[in-house]
C-alpha cells in the first residue's frame, strides 16, 4: 500500500521484476511499482491529490482483481486482457470496473511520470521541475483530462521545489547517485510502457471509455 517512505531503489526494483523474458508483463510487481510511484506523487504534497487519489483508486482496483475470486486471468497484463477480451470488445467498453480500463488510466499517467523523472534526470541544475512537469504533462495525461483539471494542474506544478530537493526526495543518497538511480529505473519504466501500449494498440483497447 502507498504508506511509508518513498525509496526510487523499490520501484527499480518492482519494475525490474515486471518483464518476463516472453514480453508478458506481471501485474502483482506492476502494483507494487505503482504504490512507489504514488508514495512519490504524495510527497509531492497536496496539490497533486487530483493524480495520486485517482491512482489510489486505481491501484487498489487492480489490487483486487489480482487477489480475487478470478486472480488466474490477472497475472500478467496478457492474460487479463484475453481474458476481459473473450465476451468480445463491445461488452469490455460497456465495463467500467474491467482491468483493462484501469491498467489504460495508469498506463496514461505512467508515460506522464517517465517524461517528467526523465526530465528531471537529464536537466541542469537550473531546469525548473515545474516546466519539466507541466511539458511532461502536456505531452501525455492533459489531452485525457478536462479543461477544470488541466487548469488545477497547471496551478499544482508552480509549487514544485527545485530540482535538487527533488533528487535529494529520492531517498538513495546523493543528487548524483538519484541520478544513477534514475537512469537505471527508466528504461525499466519505459519497456512496461512500450509493451502495454503495443499490446492496447493490438487490441483496439487504447480509447476504452
Amino acid at each position: 500500500a502507498a504508506t511509508g517512505a518513498f525509496s526510487l531503489r523499490e520501484v527499480l526494483a518492482a519494475f525490474q521484476k515486471c518483464v518476463t523474458e516472453r514480453r508478458e508483463v506481471l501485474l502483482e510487481p506492476y502494483v507494487s511499482g505503482w504504490w512507489g510511484l504514488i508514495r512519490f506523487l504524495q510527497r509531492l504534497g497536496a496539490v497533486f491529490s487530483f493524480i495520486s487519489k485517482d491512482a489510489v483508486a486505481k491501484v487498489t482496483l487492480l489490487e483486487g482483481l489480482c487477489r480475487g475470486p478470478q486472480r488466474e486471468h490477472y497475472v500478467s497484463l496478457q492474460s487479463m486482457v484475453s481474458f476481459e477480451l473473450s465476451p468480445g470488445l463491445a461488452e469490455l467498453r460497456a465495463r467500467p470496473g474491467s482491468g483493462c480500463r484501469t491498467v489504460l488510466r495508469l498506463h496514461r499517467a505512467l508515460l506522464w511520470l517517465q517524461l517528467f523523472l526523465e526530465g528531471l534526470r537529464t536537466s541542469s541544475g537550473e531546469s525548473r521541475p515545474s516546466a519539466l512537469c507541466a511539458d511532461a504533462y502536456n505531452a501525455s495525461l492533459a489531452q485525457h483530462h478536462p479543461w477544470v483539471v488541466r487548469k488545477a494542474a497547471a496551478v499544482a506544478f508552480c509549487a514544485l521545489p527545485a530540482r535538487d530537493a527533488f533528487l535529494d526526495s529520492m531517498n538513495v543518497g546523493s543528487q548524483e547517485e538519484a541520478v544513477a538511480v534514475l537512469g537505471e529505473a527508466l528504461p525499466h519504466i519505459q519497456s512496461v510502457y512500450g509493451i502495454t501500449q503495443e499490446l492496447f494498440a493490438q487490441h483496439r483497447l487504447l480509447d476504452l471509455p
